[in-house]
């Protein structure tokens, strides 16, 4: 993740499609997504806080009914992601009850493809239900990408919603992105020969 200073002087930790993070610190968490989905999940009271941004819900080739599958371990997936910064909040000292969650993203950007957006929608909704965490916000569909900032101290969202010019250059991005994960193996795959 990138950091640096904005012109108030705030850190803005820069979150790219796999990252997670969390912090009880007063920085900017920044994003942009088009199909990708970012949770925001907050403890108010401790005012701990964290974002991620994934850009697919598990592993392809496994069924979408099949939640905890081993491979859907790794963290560039949506099933590992919500489970890290989950527990990241929670081993920081966040309670489960205390919990809030706002969600953003799942844009249909990639025309080409399937709606990926609305997978990662439809699988982030899911997850939360079955965590039996509340969504407080969300921001999610659609066909243009988005600008979000987070801002755990408080809980505010700032969210940017990009012109068509925009579009081509994250559906692009995605693209590289979805072609590096059809190649790269999960963490803790071997090769046997």
């Amino acid at each position: 993740m990138r950091r640096y200073r904005n012109a108030a002087g705030q850190i803005v930790v820069k979150l790219l499609p796999g990252g997670c993070y969390v912090t009880s610190k007063d920085e900017v968490l920044d994003t942009v997504l088009g199909s990708c989905v970012s949770a925001c999940i907050r403890n108010p009271r401790l005012r701990i806080g964290g974002m991620n941004h994934f850009m697919l819900p598990r592993p392809s080739g496994h069924g979408y009914d099949t939640w905890g599958s081993l491979a859907s371990r790794a963290t560039r997936y949506g099933s590992a992601s919500m489970e890290q910064l989950i527990n990241r909040i929670l081993r920081a000292g966040g309670t489960r009850a205390e919990l809030e969650v706002k969600i953003f993203g799942g844009g249909r950007v990639l025309s080409s493809l399937s709606d990926v957006g609305n997978l990662n929608v439809t699988f982030v909704r899911e997850f939360l239900r079955q965590e039996g965490l509340r969504v407080v916000s969300e921001d999610v569909g659609d066909t243009c990408p988005r600008h979000v900032q987070y801002f755990p101290m408080s809980g505010r969202v700032r969210v940017k919603y990009l012109t068509a010019r925009h579009s081509a250059d994250v559906g692009s991005h995605e693209q590289s992105y979805l072609k590096g994960l059809e190649r790269a193996p999960l963490a803790g795959e071997i090769d046997l020969f």
